[in-house]
């Protein structure tokens, strides 16, 4: 396993563990520059001149540590760990200012957890979420596919591409190879009559 301070975040990976340059799901082939590495919130909102109250900091940095997709009751919970004073408005002021500056994304992650909207860093390159229905897991993948999609876009409609967000939702390798197991199972017996 790589070190946290690898190229990859642990929010890209499959299950919070990051596995040489960046795992096989996030990058298709552990690209040497990863497409998952995240912008540095405190150094982009000091380069813009935004100043930083105390409780304004310690909720930037609890969004760029995450290592999941956070909500807003997530993020207020989390804050007030360390600083038990935050309200909500300062959360939601702050999130609306991360998301104007264009330093956050917002997902509904397909509404799996109902209506929520989820937050998370930028990262160098526009990434699909893909949605589990069964188990509730949500993996990032970027491929140059996707790229060229975009770039495609583009080009035939003149239109300059400038946020996607897309979602997949199906199910996940491991709850697909779950159900290929209790269908082997369900089937042996069977598979041993024949025989």
């Amino acid at each position: 396993m790589v070190s946290r301070n690898s190229c990859c975040d642990c929010v890209a990976t499959t299950n919070g563990e990051v596995h040489g340059i960046c795992d096989s799901v996030a990058s298709g082939l552990g690209h040497p520059i990863c497409p998952f590495e995240r912008r540095s919130l405190l150094d982009e909102l000091a380069a813009k001149g935004v100043r930083l109250t105390a409780q304004r900091r310690v909720l930037v940095e609890i969004i760029q540590s995450a290592e999941q997709h956070l909500d807003a009751a997530s993020l207020l919970d989390l804050a007030r760990r360390r600083e038990p004073n935050i309200d909500r408005a300062t959360v939601y002021r702050t999130i609306e200012l991360l998301k104007k500056l264009r330093l956050i994304d917002e997902l509904d992650l397909m509404h799996l957890q109902g209506e929520k909207h989820y937050y998370e860093v930028k990262t160098r390159r526009d990434h699909v979420h893909l949605a589990c229905f069964q188990c509730g897991r949500i993996e990032e993948f970027s491929s140059a596919l996707f790229e060229r999609l975009k770039s495609e876009i583009s080009k035939q409609a003149g239109f300059e591409v400038r946020v996607t967000r897309l979602e997949v939702g199906g199910r996940c390798r491991s709850c697909r190879s779950e159900v290929g197991k209790a269908k082997e199972a369900e089937e042996a017996p069977l598979a041993a009559l024949n025989h």
